[in-house]
Order: C-alpha cells, then sequence, then structure tokens
C-alpha cells in the first residue's frame, strides 16, 4: 500500500522532532548549549504544523468535490 506523500513527510518530521527533543534534554542534562537544537525543534514544528493545516485542508476539499460529482 502506498502512502501519501504529506503523509510521509508528517510521520518524518514527528520521529525528527521526537528525536530533537532527546537531543535536548540530553544536552540539558549534560549542562551544554541547546540553543541549536531549539531552533530546530521550533523550524520542524512549524513545518510539521504547516503540514497537517494544508494536507487536512486539502483532505476536505477532496471530499467536497467528490461529493459534488
Amino acid at each position: 500500500m502506498e502512502e501519501d506523500p504529506d503523509t510521509y513527510w508528517i510521520l518524518k518530521l514527528r520521529a525528527e522532532i521526537l528525536e530533537l527533543g532527546s537531543a535536548i534534554r540530553q544536552l540539558q542534562r549534560e549542562g551544554l548549549d541547546d540553543a541549536a537544537a531549539q531552533l530546530l525543534i521550533a523550524r520542524k514544528r512549524a513545518q510539521l504544523d504547516h503540514l497537517v493545516k494544508t494536507d487536512t485542508s486539502s483532505r476536505r476539499l477532496n471530499i467536497t468535490d467528490i461529493r459534488r460529482s
């Protein structure tokens, strides 16, 4: 079964966010600077949020289009 490309990217971004969260916690435990990782995780979260919103709205449009036909 093939997945929707947007679904793939959503899952990929979620996995990256989880990894970054772990890295940030490790840096904090060791007393190291985590600013770069914090910035990167914020960017990934914004990308995920945007992708989820556009995917949801496009799916809603597709359902509406199908109902009209």
